[in-house]
C-alpha cells in the first residue's frame, strides 16, 4: 500500500497557494464576441464569455479570483467597454469596473431578474432581489430556471472544486495480496482505492466492494479453486486478471464488456465528471493529473463522487436556496426515485428489500442483481429497521470473520452487528439509515445524499416507518442533467 499524502489540494496540484474562489462576471448588453480581462488576468489574457441560453443579450464568464478588490474590464466586438451599473473607478486603462472578492459564493440572483437587466444593478453578490419562494405554486419556468442554474454550475466549476483543503488519498499496489487489501479498506474506512502499476507506472483500476463481494460469493458458493490459503498471498492483479472484475464487467444481457479504468481529469467540469460516474456505472472516480513530462509519473489528487459534487452544489447554493424553487419542491411531485407500486399500478418495477433473517449471501446476490448501492431491511410490515450497504462487506475483515461464517449460514441482522462498531476515520459513529418523508423538499433530500458515504435515501411513512420508495444520488444527477 501506498498514499499520496495533500497538505493542500492546492499544493498537490501546483497551483498557487491563495485560495481561488469562483467569480461569475455577466455583460446583458448583447454583442457578437465578448470577453472579460482584469487585474485577475494581468490585463493580458482575454476570457471568453458564453451567451446564455433563452437569452441572447445576456453573457457570462466564470473565473476563478483569490479574495481581495479586482478591477476588469470588457472587450465587446472588438471595443473596451465597461457596466455602467456596476461599482467603477477611473485606473491606468481608463474607466474599469470593480469587484470584490471574498469567501462567499456568487449568488445567481442576476440569472432570475433578467426582466430588469437594463436598469437594476447586476452585483451578483447583492442579496436583496432574491425572492421568497414557497413551497407550493410553482410553475414550469422556475423550474427550468432552476435546472438551468445548475446545470451552468456544473458546466462551469472543474473538478479542482471537489479537491479538500488537505487529506490523503490512498492507493494500492496491484501486487497486494487480496486479503491484505480486504483488511485496509476497512482499516482505514475506506470503501475504494484506485490500484497503482509499478511496471507500468500508471493507475490500471479500481478496488471497491463489490470485488469483494464477487469473491467472497466465488469463495464460497461457486466452489472456486482459490483456497483460503491462496487468499493469504494471491494478489489483486492476479484476481484481475484470472477474473476480469474491473476490466470486464457483464451487461445487461449478461455478456462480456470490456473496461478500462475511469478517471477524470482536474480540468473536466462537474458535469463531465458527473456524466462519467453515471454513464460508467461507478460509485467513484480518481481525479488523476497527468504531467507532460516524460518519466513523470502521474498525480493522484482525489477520489471523485456524486455525493462529493452534491455537496459542493449545495455549499454554492446555499446562501442563496430562495432563488432555485426546485429546491422547496415536495420530492413526490419529482421525476425522482424508485417507488413502492400502489395497488393497480403495475407500471412501476418492485422495490429491492430484504428481511432481517434473510441469508448474506441472498443479500450480495441481489445487491450485483439489482444494481443498487444498499437495499432496505424491513420487518413484516415493510417498516425499515436498517439498511445493507455494498460497503458493509468490509466488515467481514474484522478479526478475519469471513473465515468463520459461511455467506448461507449469517443473517443479514447478524452481518450488520459485525459492523456496528465500526466508526468513521475522524472517530464519529456511522449513521447507518438515512430517511426522509415523500413531503420533504428536494433541498432536504439532497442535504442528506451530500454526506459522505451516502448514496441512497430511504423515503418512509411518518410515524409507521413504513418504506415508500428509495432516492440516490444517481436519481438526483440525473435529473439534473436531463438524464430521465
Amino acid at each position: 500500500m501506498f498514499s499520496y499524502g495533500t497538505t493542500t489540494s492546492l499544493e498537490a496540484s501546483g497551483v498557487a497557494e491563495d485560495v481561488l474562489f469562483p467569480k461569475i462576471f455577466m455583460w446583458p448588453y448583447g454583442g457578437t464576441r465578448v470577453y472579460v480581462t482584469g487585474t485577475f488576468t494581468r490585463w493580458s489574457d482575454h476570457v471568453p464569455m458564453s451567451p446564455v441560453e433563452g437569452w441572447p443579450t445576456l453573457f457570462q464568464a466564470t473565473c476563478r479570483l483569490t479574495p481581495g478588490m479586482h478591477q476588469y474590464k470588457f472587450y465587446v466586438d472588438g471595443e473596451w467597454r465597461h457596466d455602467e451599473h456596476q461599482p467603477s473607478m477611473t485606473g491606468s486603462y481608463g474607466t474599469v469596473n470593480t469587484i470584490s472578492v471574498t469567501r462567499e459564493p456568487d449568488s445567481i440572483t442576476s440569472l432570475l431578474n433578467l426582466g430588469a437587466l437594463g436598469s437594476r444593478n447586476m452585483n451578483v453578490d447583492n442579496d436583496t432581489f432574491l425572492p421568497m419562494v414557497t413551497g407550493s405554486g410553482f410553475s414550469n419556468s422556475d423550474v427550468e430556471v432552476s435546472l438551468r442554474c445548475i446545470l451552468e454550475f456544473l458546466s462551469s466549476h472543474s473538478a479542482y472544486d471537489l479537491l479538500p483543503d488537505s487529506g490523503k488519498v490512498i492507493a494500492l499496489d496491484v501486487n497486494l495480496p487480496v486479503k491484505q487489501a480486504f483488511h485496509i479498506l476497512y482499516e482505514q474506512g475506506i470503501p475504494v482505492a484506485p490500484l497503482w502499476d509499478f511496471s507500468s507506472g500508471k493507475f490500471v483500476g479500481v478496488l471497491s466492494p463489490t470485488d469483494f463481494i464477487l469473491i467472497l460469493r466465488e469463495l464460497r458458493i461457486h466452489g472456486s479453486n482459490l483456497t483460503e490459503e491462496e487468499l493469504e498471498t494471491h494478489t489483486i492483479a492476479a484476481w484481475k486478471g484470472a477474473k476480469h472484475q474491473n476490466f470486464v464487467q457483464p451487461n445487461s444481457n449478461g455478456e462480456s464488456n470490456h473496461r478500462s479504468l475511469v478517471f477524470a481529469g482536474p480540468y473536466d467540469s462537474l458535469k463531465d465528471v458527473a456524466l462519467k460516474i453515471l454513464q460508467n456505472d461507478v460509485s467513484t472516480t480518481p481525479i488523476i493529473h497527468s504531467s507532460l513530462y516524460e518519466g513523470s509519473f502521474p498525480q493522484l489528487l482525489h477520489l471523485a463522487s456524486l455525493s462529493g459534487i452534491l455537496n459542493c452544489i449545495c455549499r454554492y447554493f446555499r446562501h442563496s436556496s430562495r432563488s432555485l424553487p426546485i429546491l422547496q419542491k415536495p420530492i413526490c411531485s419529482l421525476p425522482l426515485g424508485t417507488w413502492v407500486p400502489k395497488i393497480g399500478e403495475s407500471n412501476r418495477k418492485p422495490l429491492a428489500m430484504l428481511g432481517p433473517d434473510a441469508s448474506l449471501s441472498s443479500a450480495l446476490s441481489l445487491l450485483i442483481q439489482a444494481q443498487v448501492s444498499s437495499i432496505p431491511v424491513v420487518n413484516h410490515d415493510n417498516s425499515l429497521l436498517d439498511i445493507y450497504s455494498r460497503s458493509d462487506i468490509t466488515a467481514l475483515a474484522k478479526d478475519k470473520a469471513y473465515t468463520r461464517f459461511h455467506l448461507d449460514e449469517i443473517s443479514v441482522y447478524q452481518a450488520l452487528q459485525l459492523g456496528q462498531d465500526a466508526t468513521m476515520p475522524n472517530g464519529f459513529f456511522k449513521q447507518r439509515c438515512h430517511m426522509c418523508l415523500r413531503s420533504d423538499p428536494l433541498q432536504t433530500v439532497m442535504e442528506r445524499l451530500a454526506s459522505p458515504g451516502v448514496r441512497r435515501v430511504v423515503v418512509v411513512e411518518a410515524g409507521s416507518k413504513q418504506v415508500e420508495g428509495i432516492v440516490s444520488l444517481g436519481d438526483v444527477f440525473r435529473f439534473f442533467l436531463g438524464l430521465l
